[in-house]
């Protein structure tokens, strides 16, 4: 390393989500059982599978809501190689930490828009909508990135919930689509889908402001 290039600690990870001590326990069983060819990398293009079909089974839900069965398992698999990428690296100890953070989160931006987006292409939900709780989270994500860099913590979850329980809470959505139906909120042009993520989209963007706000004031206290 020449004595020039500056040395830049890991951001401190916060994961304060109720799954996660379960979770993580979990991850580790996996991570001592899985074969010795299965790579961070392969595991991260197996993460961005999962998104293909869930995003599949919600366009297919135009023809027949059964294909929502396919969204159902794209997010399984979306969790086990979105999940397991970093835990394998770390466990094995061969972290690429500038090559594992740019393209792990590259790869979740385009899977979320993916996934998202296509609940806004069926039937169940607008895509004006959908694209709301994308913004949203986009945001949630944005502040995440910039407080690693400038306060050097790399929160994983905030209201105790994290990328798993959002997984789940979708995952039940999709669940209820073929029982709840498409029919439109009596005086509106919103169906019950379109105002449950009103209300979530509404929720990612006040955390945002909030947090932001949090740490605004308190990187100005600091005089940073």
């Amino acid at each position: 390393m020449s004595k020039f290039q500056p040395v830049v600690s890991a951001p401190v990870r916060i994961q304060q989500n109720i799954l996660a001590r379960g979770e993580r326990r979990l991850l580790n069983w996996l991570c001592v059982r899985l074969p010795g060819w299965v790579t961070p990398d392969q595991l991260t293009a197996l993460g961005f599978a999962g998104a293909v079909l869930v995003a599949a089974g919600y366009v297919l839900s135009w023809f027949d809501s059964e294909w929502l069965g396919l969204s159902l398992v794209g997010y399984i698999v979306n969790w086990f190689g979105d999940s397991l990428d970093g835990s394998l690296a770390r466990w094995r100890g061969i972290e690429r930490p500038n090559y594992g953070y740019f393209v792990d989160h590259s790869v979740d931006a385009l899977a979320t828009l993916m996934m998202i987006s296509a609940i806004g292409v069926s039937p169940y939900m607008r895509l004006d909508v959908a694209l709301m709780g994308v913004a949203g989270y986009f945001l949630l994500s944005i502040h995440t990135f910039i407080a690693a860099k400038v306060v050097g913590e790399f929160r994983l979850s905030y209201m105790a919930g994290g990328p798993t329980e959002l997984r789940l809470m979708l995952m039940a959505m999709t669940a209820l689509m073929p029982i709840v139906g498409t029919g439109l909120v009596a005086g509106t042009t919103l169906s019950a889908f379109d105002l449950f993520a009103l209300v979530v989209s509404s929720i990612l963007v006040t955390l945002f402001i909030v947090q932001t706000s949090a740490t605004a004031r308190m990187l100005r206290r600091r005089g940073g």
